[in-house]
């Protein structure tokens, strides 16, 4: 049988509703405090960490083609085609929800911003003022032109939003090459983690105005607001990591003069990271986690050093001591958390290593293209990492994660025997009620779907009950143990009954598919059922 598709969520949502759910048998759920377990990911928050990805990784990959390119860097090239390849992806992602063409025209539109970037620092480099105030201007117009594009293709974006995020945008971008270019470095990096972090917001605005617009697809059911920015929190400090790793590799190499600014963003990094943890585990875990996350950035330290020095040994060296620190992190978080896999989590590291160190060799020997291939690699993969390490958390800690007033809306109460059903503060009398068949509890369909709104029609002839709402239809057989969404079947895991002439429908299957809290309280034999309901609303956004 299918489970349920997004097609028929709008159904789904209203069902939850409609069908209230037990468990299997009682004893089961007297051992069950919650059947609704949330995870990091859904379809909104999915598309809210795509598009904060690429978004964020822009703005790095931006900053990093303006130094090659005041630097007159031999890989400015390749930094820049790393940063085209991202545009790409980005409009790839945009087409996906709108259709190709619409994809293309993002396309055209985004990259037209870039080239302001490059003139201005063409303009730098010659000492043009005139020129780096034109840019400027430019980019300030273009900001008005990207703002009209979107907000006449969903109504949820307003020109003034965008005009104020992408002015936010070049702010920090310029800051941090015009930091850089007066060897002003800790400030240069300060502005490179703020240029990365205001794209965030960006992309939390836009996620959330997609999400807006097209519900059905992109909605929230599984997750929450805590849940999915968690999520958000742990892949960007873990994804900036990537970045400014693969970076600090290359400065160290070259000898730059911004390498130890550089390091000291990635330390920072590592403090953010760290404070994380501790906000969820303890400051005591997250300075334990601090002590051990920093050591491993010491060995790539070792595997720069030695490669300036042509010390294959030394090169090896820091390798094996990256490989055995891989099963000492790994067992730390394993410890910790018994949702995380040892040998995983090894695995994410050594993957973790591999790109970087790939990365890192590449651009020693020149190839620019596969450097720069690689570092994107090392980036994406660590939202990989952090959407483990953040679904293992919302697991572990999952009551932490619901969001206020969550549980509070429907509530529906019922008691095994009773002729009395509560929703919310409405009682409806029944002429039958629930009851247990076995290990099974059954409860009378038409009296839960018509206090909700959803129209009911019993057809006598094929002994067959249609529940009907927005659009959408809900089939049940008498005596067969599987349903249709809107011709698609679903096991129940036990028949349809009929009792006191009324349709009973056992709720074991509404308990998995459609994720209900269920409370059983033994002394009286009743059952409270809460419906945690998805989020209609996306993350907040402020400029």
């Amino acid at each position: 049988m299918k489970t349920l598709s997004a097609k028929v969520l709008p159904l789904a949502l209203s069902l939850a509703l409609t069908l209230p759910v037990a468990a299997a048998s009682l004893p089961y759920i007297t051992n069950v405090a919650s059947a609704h377990t949330l995870s990091v990911n859904s379809p909104a928050s999915d598309l809210r960490a795509t598009v904060d990805r690429l978004l964020g990784e822009h703005a790095l990959l931006a900053i990093l083609a303006m130094q090659k390119g005041i630097d007159g860097a031999a890989d400015f090239n390749d930094a820049a085609a790393a940063l085209d390849k991202n545009s790409d992806e980005l409009s790839d992602a945009i087409g996906s929800v709108y259709g190709k063409e619409a994809g293309d025209q993002f396309r055209v539109l985004w990259k037209k911003h870039i080239p302001f970037f490059v003139d201005y620092v063409k303009a730098t480099a010659a000492n043009d003022e005139a020129g780096r105030k034109t840019a400027v201007d430019e980019l300030v117009e273009y900001a008005g032109e990207f703002g009209a594009f979107l907000e006449s293709a969903n109504p949820n974006f307003k020109q003034a939003d965008i005009v104020a995020s992408l002015k936010g945008h070049v702010s920090t971008l310029i800051t941090a090459f015009d930091k850089y270019n007066a060897k002003d470095y800790t400030a240069a990096y300060a502005s490179v983690r703020e240029a990365y972090g205001h794209m965030f917001m960006t992309g939390d605005y836009l996620a959330s105005g997609i999400a807006k617009q097209y519900p059905d697809q992109f909605n929230w059911s599984g997750t929450s607001q805590k849940a999915s920015d968690l999520r958000i929190a742990v892949d960007r400090l873990l994804a900036e990591h990537g970045f400014l790793a693969a970076l600090t590799m290359q400065k160290g190499l070259d000898g730059a003069p911004d390498f130890a600014a550089a390091a000291a963003a990635l330390d920072q990094n590592s403090d953010e990271l760290s404070d994380a943890i501790g906000s969820v585990y303890g400051k005591e875990a997250g300075d334990q986690f601090r002590v051990l996350w920093k050591k491993h950035i010491g060995f790539f330290v070792d595997y720069v050093t030695a490669a300036a020095k042509m010390d294959e040994a030394g090169r090896k060296e820091a390798i094996d001591e990256l490989t055995e620190y891989a099963g000492e992190f790994a067992a730390f978080l394993a410890g910790a958390n018994p949702n995380l896999s040892k040998d995983s989590l090894a695995k994410e590291l050594d993957n973790h290593v591999g790109h970087l160190q790939k990365a890192f060799d590449s651009y020693a020997a020149k190839d620019y293209a596969s450097a720069y291939s690689s570092l994107r690699t090392a980036y994406s993969h660590m939202y990989m990492t952090g959407d483990s390490l953040s679904g293992a958390i919302v697991t572990q800690f999952n009551e932490k994660f619901h969001d206020a007033g969550m549980a509070a809306s429907p509530k529906v109460w019922m008691k095994i025997g009773g002729s009395e059903l509560m929703i919310d503060d409405k009682t409806v009398v029944m002429d039958t009620a629930p009851y247990m068949s076995g290990t099974h509890t059954y409860i009378p369909l038409r009296y839960l779907a018509e206090a909700i709104g959803a129209e009911v029609k019993w057809e006598e002839a094929a002994r067959t009950i249609r529940v009907m709402t927005g659009g959408n239809t809900a089939t049940f057989w008498i005596d067969k143990d599987y349903m249709e969404l809107n011709g698609e079947p679903q096991a129940i895991g036990s028949p349809v009954m009929m009792k006191d002439g009324r349709t009973q429908v056992p709720l074991r299957f509404i308990t998995e598919l459609l994720g209900w809290d269920v409370k059983w309280n033994e002394s009286d034999w009743s059952i409270t059922l809460t419906k945690a309901m998805s989020m209609t609303s996306s993350p907040a956004h402020s400029h």
